[in-house]
């Protein structure tokens, strides 16, 4: 787990998930920018073969691409909670993120890693392919690209969806995620749901 700035949750950065297991926290009603991803093939040091974070078991980093993403801001704009599972960052483990206010579930329920494009793959660990990156990441020149609407196609209407390499895999797969910057045309993207109704939410590893 990451947060950029300001209000943080009380829990640990970073802890081991066994399988089948649950971990409960409360965050703060104004945590912005907040980032809870899944690592595969940590050792005892805390390097991971994927969404590795730096610092051991506890984070001190965004996890290392590729990586699926759940992420959060409370009590923004309009009075919402803001919420997505993103795939801008590549994408490692299926994820879903429910909640008990029965508003909008964003998800990927589908494994990625063995039809990634060739161009896209990795890493590759004991043979398997672990991970499965954007094409911002993975393709040349992100500084000027289409693929990161980066440099002469910074903005939305200079970077459509069609422009974007291997977003229908990405999307076409997994249509109730966020898979590139300007993806909120999609209509499918980024998920809302009332301040007021003080949601309960869950995020899922391999729904």
């Amino acid at each position: 787990m990451f947060t950029g700035s300001g209000a943080k949750p009380n829990h640990p950065t970073g802890w081991v998930a066994n399988h089948g297991s649950t971990v409960s926290f409360n965050v703060p009603d104004n945590w912005t920018a907040g980032r809870i991803w899944g690592r595969q093939g940590c050792d005892s040091s805390g390097r991971c073969a994927n969404g590795g974070c730096g610092g051991g078991m506890e984070c001190v980093a965004t996890g290392a691409t590729p990586a699926t993403l759940a992420e959060f801001t409370f009590k923004g704009s309009g009075g919402q909670d803001f919420y997505d599972v993103s795939l801008v960052d590549g994408f490692n483990l299926p994820m879903s993120i429910t909640n008990n206010a029965r508003c909008g579930v964003p998800e990927c329920k589908v494994d990625l890693n063995p039809g990634c494009p060739a161009p896209l793959k990795g890493p590759v660990s004991n043979g398997h392919n672990l991970g499965c990156k954007s094409a911002c990441i993975a393709l040349p020149n992100p500084t000027n690209s289409r693929n990161c609407c980066s440099g002469q196609f910074s903005t939305p209407d200079k970077c459509p969806a069609s422009g974007v390499q291997f977003y229908n895999y990405f999307k076409g797969k997994c249509p109730k995620t966020y898979v590139f910057a300007y993806d909120e045309k999609s209509g499918n993207a980024i998920y809302t749901c009332p301040s007021s109704k003080s949601a309960h939410y869950t995020v899922t590893f391999c729904p």
